[in-house]
Parts: structure tokens; sequence; C-alpha cells
């Protein structure tokens, strides 16, 4: 590409979105550090990534993408990273409950930090850290496309989606050129709130519930009563966006908005888009709570998508049961509060739970 002008760009976490993220930009030029706990900083270093990208297709097991050591740096503190600045862009691949970490070891680095593209899950990252740096300097992100890590540095891409960026910041559109270079499918979206609350409505349907009762999504919306819990929820969410005048936009690969639609039919006709929707986005592999729970880690993002929508709600005035429900749960049985062997293939005793809630 004659006119391709490489960016460098620093990476917060080097798990399937990061190594995703970071390695397809190094692929084709651009300049990648990556900031990972330093065991993997020091196994990427050594081994480098390796990208299955190939979906599949056709039946053939297509050669993965390697990304060589050399091509990029890999650092084991924020300290060490920015030794290798300056920086165009920093992205955050994290999961939200490490944002407040992330941050705090940023403190030192303020002046020298570049703008930040936020492609975490739930709504609440981006005014953490526009509180941080300043609201310059972070740019609102998404990304639908579903991946999975094997190993430090070892990632399949299970659906190919892509990465909406919200405009308004200078560096936004060179920043969709970039992403685009290395064949991320970035678009642009005129507002971040639509953007990220549509990202959130998508991400809720199957996940907690799925988590909770071990059970897959498309065991979950199979059975009418977990059914009848997942459309309280969804209801809740599309309540406490329009409270705030946010609409649904549809993101690169997952159509929002006929899901919004859906959800409004009747039960009967609402499922099966309710299903295509939700569990076609999800490739095939489990929602990560269930992933976190069922791995015996002690924490959950639940607190940035079921419990933002209750404290919306609250701020509103928009009660959300299904969702207040769904998060305190999942939270007990994160902590060891309840043992995960209470609702483990028993939805009865999740769906009890929520009738005495709004009956009591």
């Amino acid at each position: 590409m004659d006119d391709f002008k490489p960016i460098s760009v620093l990476v917060f976490g080097a798990g399937a979105i990061g190594s995703y993220v970071g390695g397809s930009l190094a692929h084709v030029g651009h300049r990648v550090v990556f900031i990972e706990q330093p065991s993997v900083a020091s196994e990427l270093r050594q081994r480098g990534l390796r990208m299955d990208v190939s979906l599949g297709k056709h039946g053939v097991e297509a050669e993965p993408l390697i990304v060589a050591p050399s091509s990029i740096e890999c650092a084991g503190s924020l300290k060490e990273a920015m030794k290798h600045g300056p920086f165009d862009i920093g992205i955050f691949a994290i999961k939200s409950f490490d944002t407040a970490a992330a941050l705090e070891e940023i403190k030192p680095f303020v002046k020298e930090m570049p703008p930040v593209l936020c492609l975490q899950n739930g709504v609440d990252n981006e005014p953490l850290i526009a509180a941080a740096l300043g609201s310059d300097r972070v740019i609102a992100g998404t990304m639908t496309c579903s991946i999975a890590r094997r190993a430090a540095g070892d990632i399949v891409l299970e659906k190919r989606r892509g990465i909406g960026i919200a405009t308004g910041h200078p560096f936004a559109e060179r920043l969709q050129i970039a992403l685009n270079s290395a064949s991320l499918n970035a678009q642009l979206f005129p507002s971040a709130a639509n953007m990220k609350w549509s990202k959130l409505l998508a991400n809720l349907p199957g996940s907690a519930t799925a988590a909770i009762v071990d059970m897959t999504p498309a065991e979950v919306f199979a059975h009418a009563g977990l059914y009848d819990l997942e459309r309280h929820m969804a209801h809740e969410t599309l309540a406490v966006m329009e409270v705030q005048g946010i609409h649904t936009v549809d993101l690169p690969g997952i159509p929002v908005r006929a899901l919004g639609l859906a959800l409004r039919l009747p039960p009967f006709l609402a499922r099966p888009v309710l299903v295509k929707v939700v569990g076609g986005g999800r490739g095939g592999k489990m929602p990560s709570f269930y992933i976190d729970l069922h791995a015996g880690r002690r924490k959950s993002e639940v607190e940035w998508l079921q419990g933002a929508v209750v404290r919306y709600g609250e701020q509103f005035g928009v009660p959300t049961p299904a969702n207040r429900l769904l998060t305190e749960t999942l939270l007990a049985l994160v902590r060891g509060d309840i043992q995960v062997a209470e609702f483990s293939h028993q939805p009865d005793k999740l769906i009890d739970l929520f009738a005495n809630m709004i009956n009591p």
C-alpha cells in the first residue's frame, strides 16, 4: 500500500482481544507494544503470537498467522512499556474489573499517555479513563468478533465481525484506517452511548443465566421459565436505555436493532430472532461469565454489565429486578457465598427466586 502510514500502539492486555487486535496490526507493519503480567510478557517475547483466523472455511485448515517475537515488544509493566514510546494510541483490551488497577499504574505517566481506545465491555470504563486522562484522551470502542484464547499468545478467531469506534476524537478516522489496514473491519459511530449500550444489550442474553444454572445459552432459551427471565432482563435494559434517550444501533456483524424490535414481539415470535442474533454471535464458545466462574476465578464482569443496568436503573427510576437477581446471584457464586452446585442444572431454583422478588 503506497499510502500506508504505520502507527505506534500500546496494547493493555494480551488476552484474546488484545492479541487479535495488536497481533493483526503488527502483522501488517504497525509498531505494537503489549503490557502483560511479567510471566506472560516473557512467553510472548520468546514465542510471539499465533493467530488462527481461518475460521475453518471450506473444511481446509489454513496456516495460522505467525507474528514473530521480533515484530512486537512485550513489557511486564507500564514503566517498562513507556520506554518504547511515544505512542499514537493506547488500546484497553483488559477485563473491566482490571480497569481501576490499570489506571492506578498510569498515574505517574499521565502526561506521556496517548489517547486510549476502550474496547472493553460495559458502559462505565470510558468515564473512568476520562477522569484519569482527560475527556480528550479517550475514544469509545467495541469489539464484536468472537475470539478464544488457547494459551498465552495463541488465539483462534471464531466469528469475524469487526470493531466500532466512536467519532468525535481527532484520531478516530486515522485509527479506523490503521485497523482496516489489518482487515479488522473498523466502523465509525457518531454516538458513543448508542454504540456502547447496543453492545451491552447484545452481551446480556444468555450470559449470566447460563453461568448460574450451568447450561448452554441454547438450553437457556429453550427453557420456558429461563426464557421468560431473559426477556424481563432485556426489557429492563431497553427501558433504562430509553429513559436516557439512547437508541439501538446495528454493530459490525450484529443486528442489534432487530434484537431490540424482536424483544417487543410476543415470546413465540421473539425467540427465534433472539437465538439467531445472540447464539450466532458467540461462535462455539460459552459466555465469558461461565468460563470465569467455572474456572474458579474470583472476579466477574457481571458488575459492569447487568450491574450497570441496575445502577442506571436506580439513577433514572427504572425497576430492574431481573438484572439485580442475576448480578447478585452470580457475584455470590463468584465469591463462594453460594456453592456452584446450588443452581447447577436446577433452573427452577433461579426462576422461583425471581418470582419471589417480583411477587413478594
